[in-house]
């Protein structure tokens, strides 16, 4: 016979008052949000090696402060009608009421918290806000979320103890009431407690009734943590999502002056090239999860070997001019997109899910246009998915090749898009129609969780230690078939190919790829026909947002332009690569990391003697640590006030030329 959960602790039942309950089912918020922080370290244990018994106590103590904001903030309904000094108050159906309202409002975020001990792997920090947007245009939203559900069951019966336990602990409390008999005391006692339980919540909300205290946000975490990976385990995704909510804004930076800025970094270029234009065919294939650990030729000096899972690409590299240190700019593909093709970084909001992300731009398709280039994007998606189609029609691609226009839904793979061998033989047929020069840029989709391949290579692949590995081989066995076929067509030959990744996987299989640096180790391969690009550069450093500029500089535009990368060819200025991680700005340049939290350094590690990052060198004082945080001052304001002035491009651009 099943037993209903409320008579589940029957024997249980704590009679108390009102305000003793109150306080008791916000105390429950906060054991269960804490709870939830002891599972989120333990589902993603890989990805903190470093944790210390000492160390994790201080962060579960430090995010008390940020589950109390969220008990608060999520209960204020709760806590409203809880409080109303009325008889009625006391009445069972009215208890009824406010318990569902309750369960409904606090088990939506513990869905959400337990959620994301997925999807961090994913992203490496806390959904935000935008998460929102980002899977707007998202036509099998349903089916994606069922497959997570069904995938990761074992996050799923997690979530379900959890709701019991809430179910249950709730139940263990009964109120008694009221209290007092006197009308006039119950009337004036319950008055009296408003306000000074709404006074309590807003310090609670606030953090704080100091003068100088602010309602605290993702970056007070820092507070508690000595390495900004950690500062994820001390929030909560509730809080992350409450705090973001119509947060995106930038904020202008004054750190230097015009004159001074423009010395410091601009990403304005002039080139000086007096060469002719090269109208070379350009094509980008940006690939779904590359990490660079799935490489053989990059891997060679792993303990034991290691053959790697990209055959086909090993041999590519060797007629490939390809980078030893080479990164991403984020870590989702909505940050990989406008980072390769338009060089604009993702620095806490992907670019077309801010605010800003009608401005007027530059991108390789808008600016080769000019030079007569037919342009195309292709994504074996549904049209429309991750808000790719809408950012391309910014960036001024002519033709967007979506699955709808491939037409043939017996290929799709039930999920994501098409299977990436059938629509790269699609994208050579269709770059076969184009006339020349054309620029065309393809983003792939199968090597993506579920992590599949087509029945008809079932057993071909022998795949490796990680699930995605299978699917690896198979998006570098259908780029073999599409080199092979391109080969033969007439445009080939006259055709500068650029390969990279949107992202690095979640599935991480070396120690080195879980660093805060790891995490964003990208293949960026340039590849032309006649080897005339040979080469591995063991010494520079290379980033997405250098491809547009490179490719520029390649074909030998002459016309100045936005980008906040560099020609990796030929400027002969230092070169560098940033991110944004865990709320920490990461600048690399010559053997150096900094990371910088928007007021101070807090990390510096020379990444080439030291990679899995042990020895954190701020103590050292050392000069290269002043540079480092003036270029990341340099960058930042050229970002936010860029954005924010509409000033990505130059007719647009209020900084003066160099």
């Amino acid at each position: 016979m099943k037993i209903p959960a409320q008579n589940f602790f029957a024997g249980y039942r704590w009679r108390t008052n009102l305000y003793t309950a109150l306080a008791l089912r916000l105390l429950l918020v906060m054991f269960l949000l804490s709870v939830c922080r002891v599972f989120f370290y333990l589902f993603n244990i890989n990805f903190f090696p470093d944790m210390t018994i000492a160390n994790f106590v201080r962060l579960m103590a430090g995010g008390l402060r940020f589950d109390l904001v969220t008990a608060l903030y999520l209960n204020l309904l709760f806590i409203l009608l809880m409080i109303l000094p009325v008889d009625w108050r006391f009445n069972r159906y009215y208890q009824q009421t406010l318990k569902y309202i309750f369960f409904v409002t606090n088990g939506v975020a513990l869905a959400m918290n337990v959620a994301d001990f997925i999807y961090y792997r994913f992203t490496l920090r806390r959904t935000t806000a935008d998460v929102f947007r980002q899977f707007d245009n998202e036509t099998n939203l349903a089916g994606l979320w069922m497959r997570f559900v069904i995938d990761y069951w074992y996050a799923t019966l997690f979530l379900v103890a959890l709701l019991a336990v809430m179910v249950c602990l709730y139940n263990t409390v009964k109120i008694t009431g009221p209290q007092l008999k006197n009308r006039v005391a119950y009337y004036t006692l319950g008055g009296l407690a408003i306000p000074l339980i709404a006074l309590g919540v807003v310090g609670g909300i606030r953090g704080g009734f100091g003068e100088s205290t602010r309602p605290i946000t993702l970056s007070n975490a820092g507070e508690y943590v000595k390495d900004p990976r950690d500062i994820s385990i001390v929030l909560n995704t509730p809080f992350a999502l409450l705090r973001t909510l119509g947060k995106t804004k930038l904020v202008p930076l004054h750190y230097f002056s015009d004159h001074e800025l423009a010395d410091l970094y601009t990403p304005v270029h002039h080139p000086h090239d007096t060469a002719a234009f090269r109208p070379d065919n350009v094509v980008v294939i940006i690939l779904e999860s590359f990490s660079k650990e799935f490489f053989g030729f990059f891997n060679k000096d792993k303990e034991g070997g290691h053959g790697g899972y990209t055959p086909f690409l090993d041999s590519l590299i060797q007629h490939s001019r390809t980078y030893e240190y080479s990164f991403a700019n984020g870590r989702k593909s909505i940050d990989g997109l406008p980072s390769v093709v338009a060089s604009i970084p993702s620095l806490g909001v992907p670019y077309f899910l801010s605010p800003y992300s009608g401005n007027r731009i530059n991108s390789l398709a808008s600016l080769l246009k000019e030079k007569q280039y037919h342009t195309a994007f292709f994504h074996g998606a549904p049209n429309g998915s991750m808000g790719f189609q809408a950012f391309m029609n910014i960036a001024g691609v002519e033709e967007y090749y979506g699955k709808t226009e491939y037409n043939n839904d017996a290929d799709y793979d039930g999920i994501w898009g098409i299977w990436d061998d059938k629509f790269l033989e699609f994208y050579a047929d269709k770059m076969n129609e184009f006339q020349q020069p054309f620029m065309s840029s393809l983003f792939t989709v199968s090597s993506h969780h579920p992590f599949k391949v087509p029945e008809e290579y079932e057993g071909v692949f022998k795949g490796g230690p990680m699930v995605i590995h299978k699917c690896i081989q198979y998006t570098d066995f259908a780029l073999k078939k599409f080199f092979r076929k391109a080969s033969a067509m007439p445009w080939y030959k006259n055709t500068l190919f650029v390969i990279t990744a949107d992202h690095t996987s979640s599935e991480i299989e070396f120690p080195d790829g879980r660093t805060d640096l790891g995490f964003y180790k990208i293949p960026v391969i340039f590849f032309k026909p006649d080897n005339s690009l040979a080469g591995y550069d063991q010494q520079h450093i290379v980033q997405q947002i250098d491809i547009m500029p490179t490719v520029l500089g390649y074909l030998h535009y002459d016309q100045p332009y936005v980008a906040f990368g560099r020609d990796a060819f030929h400027d002969s200025e230092e070169p560098f690569s940033f991110n944004y991680k865990d709320n920490v700005y990461q600048l690399v340049e010559g053997d150096h990391l900094l990371q910088y939290d928007g007021n101070k350094s807090v990390g510096l590690f020379n990444f080439k003697t030291d990679k899995m990052l042990k020895t954190n060198q701020l103590d050292q004082k050392l000069p290269v640590q002043d540079s480092l945080e003036t270029k990341m001052k340099a960058i930042l304001q050229q970002y936010n006030n860029r954005m924010i002035g509409d000033s990505l491009t130059v007719k647009a651009s209020p900084i003066s030329k160099r």
